[in-house]
């Protein structure tokens, strides 16, 4: 995790690639709150718990005033094949290019796995408030019971 972003800071401005070819940036999550959860990749069994947990909280997430926003480097097409799939609600964001909000976030970085040392996407989520500042960080997230953990601490924010 990068330190440079942490509780109180702004989130940093970005524009990312939505499934149907559009953009989703800072602004659109403007005046609301707004969770981003970062996770490695489409259709990997702890994504897809994580995914569809997130979908099935999304009425209750909206009755927050929190927006969901789903982030992995996967391509716009993995990502429609992925909602597909999986009957998924919530929006995801692909942030493929070098450079991005995962890397400018600290959340591309080298992972470990049996032995294997490899650059991937470290579990993470956001909580923001209706300016972009960050009200909370999960780093390394595990998923079981994460949206509702997610969900608690965005209700009492």
């Amino acid at each position: 995790m990068s330190d440079s972003y942490g509780e109180g800071d702004a989130f940093p401005d970005f524009s990312m690639e939505t499934p149907d070819g559009g953009t989703v940036t800072k602004a659109d999550l403007a005046g609301g709150k707004a969770v981003i959860f970062f996770y490695p990749k489409d259709n990997t069994p702890g994504c897809t718990t994580e995914a569809k947990d997130f979908s099935a909280l999304k009425e209750e997430f909206g009755k927050a005033g929190v927006r969901l926003l789903g982030v992995s480097k996967d391509s716009a097409k993995k990502h429609q094949n992925f909602i597909a799939k999986h009957d998924l609600s919530v929006d995801l964001a692909t942030d493929a290019q070098d450079g991005g909000l995962s890397d400018v976030l600290g959340v591309w970085g080298e992972k470990k796995n049996y032995g294997r040392t490899y650059m991937g996407m470290i579990r993470s989520t956001y909580l923001l408030d209706e300016k972009g500042q960050i009200l909370r960080v999960w780093p390394k997230v595990r998923v079981k019971g994460h949206a509702e953990e997610v969900l608690a601490a965005a209700r009492s924010a």
